[in-house]
């Protein structure tokens, strides 16, 4: 547990928990880093209060009396309902049942949010709201990680391509977006919610494949040339393959080399879509991949930055 979150369970149980004499859910979820236990000394200069969220049953309208400052830090209490939280973060309510259009639209950022952090007393059924959105369900995992393999199949000759008409600098931005790409894809491997992008290569080092495939992936960053840097991400794709065939997702898939259209650029290749399309079975998380592999909302995050607006994308699907 982080040191941000341990002040928080303290500030809850040593003082709140005291004020509060009706049933109740009290935790640290959403926004900062404390929730997600990346805090440091770093974390303490903006917005790392000693915080509780209180949630207490529709109707009540409770009022707390708790000192200003706790422990040498700003104490700050906020009081909600489950399902009145839950809409004003996710559009989301915990009443009703998940769709398929629902996991599409929830940003993956804000589902770290919610199912991380910590609850420190339920009586009303928090965390078993944090459950339900606890990972993506089967089919959606797949078809997710089929739009993250399709993002890398078509862009890999491309790192060639650019070099090989001396564009340097665009044969990078391509690597290191196709490095982010298997990034992406390794989280969703683990099953493991990707945070935003200031946290995203801290929880990357933490997945279990990190160690490993990593130092993989910082060679293709700091290659100069594009022959380097196409040879660095055939051995970061081979890794990423072969961490999918570890798990047994799917039937084996066989790793090759291809040259694209007959061109000279060497790109590592398995059919890993194809043996993932095999394994869906809901009718509708086939259909939406029938139309063309997009992916989650967080592709489109910056056209629909706030959670009102994921009715816009749902309607939509």
């Amino acid at each position: 547990m982080g040191a941000g979150l341990e002040l928080c369970r303290r500030f809850y149980d040593d003082v709140v928990r005291q004020a509060i004499d009706l049933p109740h859910s009290a935790a640290l979820l959403g926004r900062g880093s404390e929730v997600l236990g990346y805090d440091d000394e770093m974390s303490t200069d903006h917005n790392c209060e000693a915080r509780a969220l209180v949630f207490v049953p529709e109707g009540v309208d409770l009022h707390l009396q708790v000192p200003q400052t706790f422990e040498g830090r700003t104490a700050l209490v906020e009081v909600h309902t489950i399902r009145r939280y839950f809409l004003d973060q996710l559009t989301f309510d915990p009443d009703a049942e998940l769709t398929i259009r629902d996991w599409l639209t929830f940003p993956e950022s804000i589902l770290l949010q919610m199912t991380t952090g910590g609850v420190f007393h339920d009586d009303l059924g928090l965390q078993a709201v944090r459950d339900r959105l606890a990972y993506y369900p089967d089919d959606v995992w797949r078809y997710l990680m089929i739009t993250a393999w399709w993002r890398v199949h078509p862009e890999m000759n491309l790192v060639g391509r650019s070099g090989y008409v001396g564009d340097e600098l665009g044969s990078a931005v391509i690597g290191s977006q196709l490095v982010w790409n298997l990034m992406r894809l390794c989280f969703l491997l683990e099953r493991q919610y990707a945070p935003y992008s200031k946290w995203f290569g801290t929880a990357f080092s933490r997945l279990s494949c990190g160690p490993s495939i990593g130092p993989l992936l910082r060679t293709v960053l700091q290659t100069s040339s594009w022959q380097e840097r196409e040879e660095a991400l055939g051995a970061a794709y081979r890794a990423v393959g072969e961490l999918h065939n570890r798990l047994g997702i799917t039937e084996p898939v066989e790793l090759g080399v291809e040259h694209l259209v007959g061109r000279p650029f060497k790109v590592v290749w398995g059919d890993f879509i194809g043996a993932l399309w095999d394994g869906i079975r809901d009718p509708e998380v086939r259909q939406v991949a029938e139309r063309w592999p997009v992916g989650g909302i967080d592709e489109i995050r910056n056209l629909l930055w706030k959670a009102r607006d994921r009715r816009q994308a749902v309607d939509s699907l």
